[in-house]
């Protein structure tokens, strides 16, 4: 197994910005702390599983680089209050705590009970030099506490006021905002009234929140963000047809005017139940000309229903999109 100093070496050489303070940080800090799970992938410079929950989404510490990465963007200083949305298990929150010092804090924010609890286990056994805090979303919106640096670990649509409200004068946040199969890492930092953006370019991570992963692959809302994302995507480096747009449009229109309680599929649900579910119908109603556009406007296979031919229980996932940045 390839050792800590082995794989920051190997990044620093492939030009990952790697600082004194980040390096000292992990070579400090053993990630088989924040986890039960094989180390393999980390050492392979890849996302480490770290948690799966009860409905069996799994949650992932951040492949080496995007760890680097995001601390080398948050300029780290002794002293400062750092807030990270989406624990990683902790280990985030340890590298940051390490490098702030002991009059510096650390609060984590962590949408699932579930991985909140957890974390909560595994800071609760290390050794911290600051403050660290775990809060849930409901607990960071009634704080009035304030931060130097704001890290956001799954993408969000868009940065709304409750997050901003949180940012010192001179301060930013930095995060991945788009949708699941579009986004773009921003710093959106603040001087006095004003917000100043600085795009730091393309990546895919996972959602902040895992109920985003726990949607139903079958839930019309969950296919009509996708295809109308794709589409708009799409439409920008090629051309279909008017007829084909018409088709997607009616598509997207009747998906839209499908009951709302309309069965929940799981992993129990049979083959039967699928192909006989009303949205299945829709699609199978249109596959002949969906069939060859349906990768392009469900971002490939995002929504976990790749082929229709042979679809079955096993064939859809509730893992959408990628679990960490893409370079």
């Amino acid at each position: 197994m390839s050792s800590i100093t082995d794989l920051l070496a190997r990044l620093e050489k492939s030009g990952v910005p790697l600082t004194e303070e980040v390096k000292t940080a992990m070579k400090y800090i053993n990630p088989d702390k924040f986890t039960d799970h094989d180390l393999e992938h980390f050492w392979e410079d890849r996302p480490t599983l770290f948690f799966i929950t009860e409905l069996g989404s799994g949650k992932t510490i951040s492949a080496p680089h995007m760890i680097i990465t995001m601390l080398y963007h948050l300029e780290l200083l002794k002293g400062q209050d750092i807030l990270i949305m989406g624990s990683k298990g902790g280990y985030l929150a340890a590298l940051a705590d390490f490098i702030i010092g002991e009059k510096g804090s650390v609060t984590i924010v962590e949408p699932h009970a579930e991985v909140r609890n957890y974390t909560r286990e595994r800071i609760e056994n290390h050794e911290t030099r600051s403050s660290i805090e775990i809060y849930s979303p409901i607990e960071l919106i009634e704080s009035e506490k304030k931060f130097d640096r704001i890290l956001i670990t799954g993408f969000l649509k868009e940065i709304t006021d409750d997050i901003r409200y949180h940012v010192k004068d001179g301060g930013f946040i930095l995060g991945p905002i788009g949708s699941s199969i579009h986004q773009r890492l921003i710093k959106k930092e603040k001087q006095d009234t004003v917000w100043m953006d600085t795009d730091l370019g393309g990546v895919v991570f996972g959602p902040m929140d895992l109920a985003e992963l726990e949607k139903n692959p079958l839930d019309p809302e969950n296919i009509i963000e996708h295809m109308e994302v794709a589409l708009e995507m799409v439409l920008e480096v090629i051309e279909i047809e008017e007829e084909s747009l018409k088709r997607i449009d009616n598509l997207i229109l009747s998906l839209k005017e499908l009951p709302k309680d309309i069965p929940i599929l799981d992993e129990f649900s049979t083959e039967e139940e699928i192909l006989e579910h009303p949205v299945m119908e829709l699609l199978l109603s249109e596959q002949a000309w969906l069939g060859p556009l349906w990768p392009i406007l469900t971002g490939l296979e995002d929504i976990g229903v790749s082929d229709f031919s042979t679809l079955s229980g096993e064939d859809y996932s509730s893992n959408g999109g990628h679990s960490d940045l893409i370079p």
